[in-house]
């Protein structure tokens, strides 16, 4: 990694410093040993301005603009009074060590920073728009909707569109988190940022480049670092009480011990001074905020979007997470669940080809799964065999097929040709479609909103955190109860309206205080959940960068449709909160010791320097733990 200017600058400062120091040393021990106090200082001074120039002009400015009580005044008055004292070694060594531990600060800081920076990377520069029939090198900015852009192997997606021609594997591992390459061609939807692998794309704008969903990802954690937590305020408001109570304090140990004759008055100054040293707050003014953006950013690339640091911190405190069935636990489409036929004369061939005669032609979405999957079960029928088709709304479908009337459809288009149903007919949670032949009944077929596959392991996987699920659900009772069932939820709610679930919501909200655990989730994919997403302590959008009013509404945004990630997002919240609280309590505690041993002259200023930049450079380094999400 290229070091920037501001670090080389710092670091010729420490060497200069180090080289004048080690002269001052050996010097003001051998040829200048006899001299006064005042030739000792002088010998040390170019160490100390080469190390402190800068923290001296910065606490100065920061005395004009009324800023007096920040870490740059705590150190330029310690080294200056140890300097006075005739502590040269133990001056210049305040400012050496506290320019080691800024330093080291930027680079951590730089460090996620990068991370977070290197999402930028996801928005290419231009493109190659086809344009009256030739390509165009432009700026993505000038990528319109409806130009055709041109991808080739090894380049990124400029922004979101259809593919028109072409087939490639694309790695979408920046944007989803996925790190199996996904196949695309004719008539498939991508995103910006997606990597071709090995082919050449047409693709179809539908999304301007700053409106892509790449460019929303930057915007969403550039955004979130300007939001504070309540641990991060909690720091900015003790920092603020705090540092001015130490100044005082320090003034009454140089002024008290000696008054009361625990210490001569040099000594007590240079305890005041060392109490100085310690009290810094660098340790929490950076770690605690460090740890938050390092889970920002670290997520992002996994595909999970914080937009704020308050939902990371409500997300480490979550009690329910609230589903929305449709696209969020289920896959929102039919699917084929039993095919059944009736007695021994009938047989699962001579059923999906009756069904295949009376659906094939129509657009219902019940039709068109099931025709789907008779097709790729290889049945095939000739059209010339199958006329006098038509279709009654809400019922069914009629046709003759080879000289037969076939029916396939509800019970009511049974009762309506006056066709009789078993007894066991029906099955629970699933529609069925019904088929029969003239006047005998021949079978049916059952199709459900089948279940994303992770659906089930992470609702297993919230329970187990102590997690409370709930479902809720515009559908019937026995589609409900089935999906809960084989989902394992705790609890589901049906037949409800988008004001209903909004409502519910909200009646679990008002419960926080009977939990432990306080916080209230909502997981929804579509704009009919956006009043709920909008509701809920956190809302949880999946899926769908396009999904635009569900995006506003939420507050963590899940780029593809894996439900593991709402778990694994609970891991990372608790981790980060985790380390942020570890480094509280750690550069709290340890600053606290060495403030009562420095009150008393039990430290020196060596020890003094560590707890401020020792305490820092851990408090760091446990912080930048988050980055490894």
């Amino acid at each position: 990694m290229k070091m920037s200017k501001y670090k080389k600058a710092a670091l010729l400062r420490l060497c200069v410093s180090a080289v004048l120091t080690l002269i001052a040393l050996i010097i003001t021990n051998t040829v200048l040993a006899e001299k006064g106090w005042y030739i000792k200082i002088i010998a040390y001074l170019p160490a100390f301005f080469a190390v402190g120039a800068l923290t001296l002009k910065k606490a100065f400015l920061g005395i004009i603009r009324g800023q007096v009580f920040d870490e740059n005044f705590l150190m330029s008055l310690a080294a200056v009074c140890a300097l006075c004292l005739g502590e040269c070694f133990e001056a210049v060594a305040i400012l050496f060590f506290s320019g080691v531990g800024e330093l080291f600060e930027k680079s951590a800081t730089d460090k996620v920073r990068q991370s977070v920076a290197s999402l930028a990377l996801l928005c290419p520069d231009s493109a190659r728009v086809i344009r009256d029939g030739k390509e165009v090198e432009l700026p993505s900015s000038k990528v319109e909707v409806g130009d055709i852009c041109l991808t080739r192997a090894g380049e990124r997606i400029v922004t979101d569109g259809i593919v028109t021609k072409g087939f490639a594997a694309l790695d979408c591992s920046a944007i989803t988190g996925e790190s199996t390459p996904v196949e695309v061609s004719e008539g498939d939807e991508v995103t910006g940022g997606f990597i071709d692998l090995d082919g050449t794309l047409m693709i179809r704008v539908t999304r301007r480049a700053e409106n892509s969903g790449a460019a929303r990802i930057i915007s969403m954690v550039e955004d979130s670092a300007m939001k504070k937590t309540s641990a991060e305020k909690f720091i900015t408001r003790f920092s603020v009480k705090y540092t001015p109570c130490v100044v005082v304090a320090a003034l009454l140990i140089a002024i008290l011990l000696p008054l009361f004759s625990i210490t001569d008055t040099r000594s007590a100054v240079y305890s005041a001074l060392c109490f100085l040293v310690i009290s810094c707050p660098c340790a929490l003014v950076i770690s605690v905020p460090l740890a938050f953006f390092g889970a920002i950013g670290g997520s992002a690339k996994k595909g999970v979007l914080f937009k704020s640091n308050q939902a990371l911190e409500s997300m480490a405190d979550l009690g329910v997470v609230i589903f929305d069935k449709t696209g969020t636990l289920t896959k929102g489409s039919f699917g084929i669940g039993e095919v059944i036929p009736h007695g021994i004369s009938a047989t699962k061939e001579e059923l999906l080809t009756l069904a295949y005669a009376a659906e094939e032609s129509s657009s219902h979405p019940i039709s068109k799964a099931l025709t789907e999957h008779i097709k790729g079960l290889g049945v095939q029928i000739s059209k010339q065999d199958i006329s006098d088709i038509h279709e009654i709304r809400g019922m069914g479908r009629v046709c003759v097929y080879k000289g037969e009337r076939v029916l396939a459809g509800n019970a009511k288009l049974f009762a309506r040709y006056g066709v009789s149903l078993p007894e066991n007919a029906e099955h629970e949670g699933m529609s069925c479609v019904y088929v029969a032949r003239g006047s005998e009944y021949v079978g049916c077929i059952t199709l459900w909103d089948t279940p994303k596959s992770d659906s089930a392991n992470a609702v297993k996987v919230l329970a187990e955190k102590g997690i409370k699920t709930v479902m809720l659900t515009g559908d019937g009772r026995e589609s409900a109860k089935k999906i809960a069932d084989v989902l394992g939820i705790s609890e589901y709610k049906c037949e409800l309206l988008p004001e209903d679930k909004v409502k519910l919501t909200e009646s679990y909200i008002k419960e926080k205080g009977k939990r432990k655990k306080r916080y209230v989730a909502f997981v929804g994919d579509g704009i009919n959940d956006a009043p709920s997403l909008a509701r809920a302590d956190i809302g949880i959008a999946m899926g769908q960068l396009g999904s635009d009013a569900a995006i506003e509404a939420s507050d963590v945004v899940i780029v593809n449709d894996s439900l593991m990630k709402v778990a694994h997002s609970v891991d990372t919240a608790k981790r980060a909160m985790r380390i942020a609280k570890e480094n509280i309590i750690f550069s709290i505690g340890v600053k606290f010791i060495f403030l009562i041993l420095s009150a008393f002259g039990i430290t020196g200023m060596i020890a003094a320097v560590f707890a401020d930049v020792g305490v820092s450079v851990i408090a760091i380094l446990n912080a930048m733990r988050t980055l490894r999400v």
